[in-house]
């Protein structure tokens, strides 16, 4: 298929789990693909995988000033980004009392401060046209306990998607969010610590699934070739839930 052929696409976070499956897509829809991750160990693995075509960029999410590297490295090799796929996040999820101000400031940094002067890093190297999708989660809709922060960074990014659409449709650029439900990634490792309390965890969030099940990372991948390509152009400053129904039924 060739729904992104031709286009130039960064995903960040794209060793594992959603990440992965969207590069694996866009691969597959034709897009020349970059992916950044913390680890070296987790990018030669991606790659290993995904194919020597694939530019992998070693990149803290959370890093503001490291941003302005990545930015650098496309620079170097690409002539222009027609989509960025903001992707990576610290899912931390624990009880209020368990904050602490260096916890809350990494977590926004991850999943907010980060991703916005990666887009300010971006800007002058974005096409006209071009695809900006924000990773959100339904966790910014509804009351999930222990996920006040994150739901926290998460809605920040739905807002992004409108205020920067407004921002920046003068340039072709469109921003939308692509909001995932529960979905069945390696994440869930990292919940939790204690194996019963991220038991509990999880038995809690597929209770509140409608559809009766997580999602997979395929189904979100999905999406977010919907939202890079074409098929999308009539839909900026939009949020697209897959969510199995959590946040509407």
């Amino acid at each position: 298929m060739s729904r992104l052929q031709g286009k130039y696409a960064l995903i960040t976070g794209g060793t594992g789990g959603i990440g992965f499956e969207t590069a694996r897509q866009f691969l597959h829809e034709g897009a020349t693909v970059a992916i950044t991750g913390r680890s070296a160990e987790g990018l030669d693995a991606a790659r290993k995988e995904l194919g020597d075509t694939v530019l992998t960029i070693r990149s803290d999410a959370g890093d503001v000033a490291g941003q302005d590297a990545v930015a650098t490295a496309l620079r170097e090799h690409w002539p222009r980004l027609d989509v960025l796929f903001i992707n990576a996040a610290d899912m931390s999820h624990r009880p209020l009392a368990d904050w602490n101000e260096t916890a809350f400031d990494a977590l926004l940094a991850t999943n907010l401060k980060g991703p916005f002067f990666l887009i300010r890093a971006l800007l002058p190297f974005l096409a006209n046209p071009a695809s900006i999708v924000l990773c959100s989660s339904v966790a910014a809709h509804i009351g999930l306990p222990q996920s006040s922060v994150y739901a926290a960074s998460k809605a920040g990014l739905l807002s992004l998607a409108r205020t920067l659409s407004g921002e920046l449709k003068s340039r072709g650029i469109r921003v939308n969010a692509l909001t995932p439900g529960p979905t069945e990634t390696s994440a869930f490792a990292k919940l939790p610590a204690d194996a019963q309390a991220q038991e509990a965890l999880r038995t809690q969030i597929r209770k509140m699934v409608p559809a009766g099940r997580m999602g997979t990372p395929l189904e979100l991948a999905s999406a977010a070739v919907f939202l890079a390509s074409d098929e999308s152009r009539f839909m900026l400053g939009s949020e697209l839930l897959m969510d199995g129904g959590v946040s509407t039924l």
